[in-house]
């Protein structure tokens, strides 16, 4: 059996929801949406469920589907919805919906509703990609409000570079929100995992923990939060050739790497139809027997190359770590030119063992 998978930590997964709890002992929504960002949106909120205050995923589809796994807890549609007719089944499964644009107003008024829907409202602080603007969203606020088709649980918004620890643009988003929201009562959510991790004066009532629930960090410097989160997912696979070249030859497509001195290059199962990134550079790390070693070589679709000339204990069958527990997703997306978000929802093909 070709001997790449990843292994799901199972037992990370709840740490690091717990982690983000214990940064302000607000509610939290864990954000499962993309299949929990590959790493399987079902077995991640079966693991959750007697922990968190609710779940968020992208839209009615990803809702449908935890419904019918059993999960009961709530479970808010970021998006909303898309089509009217996906109103009927939001009522049925008791969902909840942002709502961020006038097309789901028009939507609400001429729906019939049964019990007002649970609605968080969308402001639009800066990131400019969804949401009401500033000067139209008390109206907008007061309309819900006086439909009596929705209880109007909170208002949110979205930050655009709370991943900068530096930059100011949190901040003032941040005063935008609290000045556009101060005379309308309701509870409130800001904070996706950068926000967490190191906004505490913008936490609200409600948090949003994405990426940071599966271990991975969103900045791009140590930040004394994110450091303590765990790898859920250990991206592993095992090396099937080993092949000594002399100094001077090429590796792999398009001779993009030479070698420079006699090499003994070690041929791992992983490539980028499993997910793993085909522009990943020469040198970007690799644990290879729990040593570091890199990657030389382009990545094939089913095949990378790596140097084994100083590990001279390493040989045929050999564990390959692509990322995880001593190897964070951040430091491969980082060299890779990407991020960690990528990295997970573009895995496929290799199966999940869920520990």
């Amino acid at each position: 059996m070709r001997p790449a998978y990843a292994l799901i930590d199972l037992a990370a997964l709840r740490h690091n929801y717990q982690l983000a709890k214990s940064l302000s002992g607000r509610k939290a929504l864990a954000v499962i949406k993309a299949n929990a960002y590959g790493h399987g949106a079902v077995e991640a909120a079966v693991t959750l469920a007697d922990l968190v205050d609710g779940f968020a995923v992208a839209c009615i589809e990803e809702a449908l589907q935890l419904r019918q796994a059993g999960i009961r807890q709530p479970i808010l549609l970021l998006e909303g919805w898309f089509e009217a007719n996906e109103l009927p089944l939001i009522q049925q499964h008791d969902l909840w919906c942002v709502i961020h644009h006038h097309g789901q107003l028009r939507d609400l008024e001429a729906a019939d509703i049964q019990q007002p829907l649970t609605v968080w409202l969308k402001l639009d602080s800066g990131m400019h990609r969804v949401g009401f603007m500033p000067d139209e969203y008390p109206m907008v606020w007061r309309q819900l409000q006086a439909s009596g088709k929705v209880k109007l649980q909170a208002h949110m918004t979205h930050f655009a570079r709370a991943d900068e620890l530096d930059c100011a643009t949190t901040d003032d988003q941040l005063r935008l929100f609290q000045h556009t929201t101060a005379d309308l009562p309701a509870e409130t959510s800001l904070c996706n995992s950068p926000g967490i991790l190191a906004w505490p004066q913008a936490h609200g009532d409600w948090l949003r923990p994405g990426i940071m629930l599966y271990g991975a960090t969103p900045f791009g410097e140590a930040q004394p939060a994110a450091d303590q989160l765990q790898p859920v997912m250990q991206l592993d696979s095992a090396i099937i050739a080993v092949r000594q070249v002399p100094a001077g030859e090429p590796i792999g497509y398009g001779a993009r790497y030479i070698t420079r001195r006699p090499t003994r290059v070690g041929v791992v199962a992983m490539g980028y139809a499993d997910g793993y990134p085909r522009h990943a550079p020469d040198g970007t790390p690799v644990l290879v027997g729990g040593e570091r070693t890199q990657l030389i070589g382009k990545v094939s679709m089913d095949m990378l190359t790596v140097d084994l000339t100083d590990l001279p204990a390493a040989g045929l069958g050999s564990p390959v770590r692509l990322w995880g527990q001593g190897l964070n997703a951040s430091e491969v997306a980082s060299a890779a030119g990407t991020i960690a978000y990528q990295l997970f929802c573009n895995l496929n093909r290799v199966p999940r063992v869920y520990r």
